[in-house]
């Protein structure tokens, strides 16, 4: 076991699989610098042939990484910041998502997209977006969206092993966030298979990536008033473990869930959905969503703050359920 950033846990995967499997290829925006950290000494380790800088074209290298990936080239494309993929959206949406159903299973589809998401830097509107919901809506892709060094690693070297394309969701503000990852070349963390970080008996609150450590700090805050939280990362969005969080919010009534994306159709309009169809019976009060309102991200940082998931509009969302 080492501790080690966020950042350093996926550069880790990249090299293990890298060696591993010497027909995997990285590219994208800057990786041989490696702006984010995360690409750090591959284009030294694996030279230009493995590891290489792209033009600013997202819509070339997304078709460039379904093409290597399927005549065999397991690819990760590197789109630095989520917002990036959108001028890439066909080669993801059209392509990636479907050309396993559409060769009928011929095709394999070893190919995983990279990106940053969130605001909290002052990086801007065209930088800041929390996209997963549009690419969870697609039918035919994998979305990671890691919390932990630990989860960051596993998850990644799951998606580098796979066959099947893959989202892979950067929470920017949590790359320095430290903790103990396992030095095991084949620790990989399953896709589906939701993290429960801590039990509890009042409340169930299910806090996406970077919403995990607010949900942390807001869960402490409320044990101090005697309220116990049941904290759910669901680590991965597609698939989702629905499962777990039903069977949380069965035993503690209430549900909270925090998330950093925009709140129409929100991730956490999805899981609020599927709890209310398959536990509403179990239901004390009404689902709570902790995200962020239906406008662009704003530069200023003093506006961005005030728009984003924190502690205390967690707290706040979860005393109002508990007095019903």
């Amino acid at each position: 076991m080492a501790k080690i950033r966020l950042t350093q846990a996926i550069n880790a995967a990249y090299f293990e699989e890298m060696e591993r499997n010497e027909r995997i290829v990285l590219f994208g925006e800057d990786v041989e610098v490696s702006m984010f950290g995360d690409t750090r000494g591959l284009h030294a380790r694996f030279g230009s042939k493995r590891v290489r800088n792209t033009p600013i074209s997202e819509s070339a290298m997304t078709g460039m990484a379904v093409g290597a990936a399927m005549a065999g080239t397991p690819a990760i494309c590197h789109l630095m910041f989520s917002n990036f993929a959108l001028t890439g959206f066909d080669g993801i949406a059209n392509q990636a998502a479907k050309l396993r159903l559409m060769t009928g299973g011929q095709a394999r589809l070893p190919v995983t997209f990279v990106a940053a998401i969130g605001a909290g830097t002052s990086t801007g509107a065209q930088h800041s977006d929390t996209p997963y919901p549009m690419f969870m809506n697609l039918g035919g892709i994998n979305i990671a969206v890691p919390a932990t060094p630990a989860d960051a690693k596993g998850l990644m070297k799951s998606a580098l092993r796979g066959f099947n394309p893959t989202i892979f969701l950067l929470p920017r503000v949590r790359g320095a966030t430290s903790g103990e990852v396992s030095d095991d070349p084949d620790f990989l963390v399953p896709y589906g298979k939701a993290s429960i970080m801590q039990e509890g008996t009042d409340v169930t609150v299910v806090a996406i990536g970077s919403c995990v450590n607010h949900a942390i700090r807001a869960a402490k805050a409320l044990a101090e008033d005697g309220v116990s939280v049941e904290l759910i990362d669901p680590r991965t969005l597609v698939p989702l473990d629905t499962d777990t969080i039903v069977a949380s919010v069965r035993k503690t009534g209430r549900l909270v869930v925090v998330d950093e994306a925009r709140d129409r159709c929100s991730a956490a309009s999805h899981i609020a959905a599927v709890v209310g169809d398959e536990a509403f019976s179990a239901l004390k009060a009404p689902i709570k969503r902790v995200t962020s309102p239906n406008i662009p991200m704003p530069y200023a940082p003093a506006l961005e703050r005030a728009l984003l998931p924190d502690p205390d509009k967690i707290v706040a969302a979860v005393k109002l359920i508990m007095a019903g």
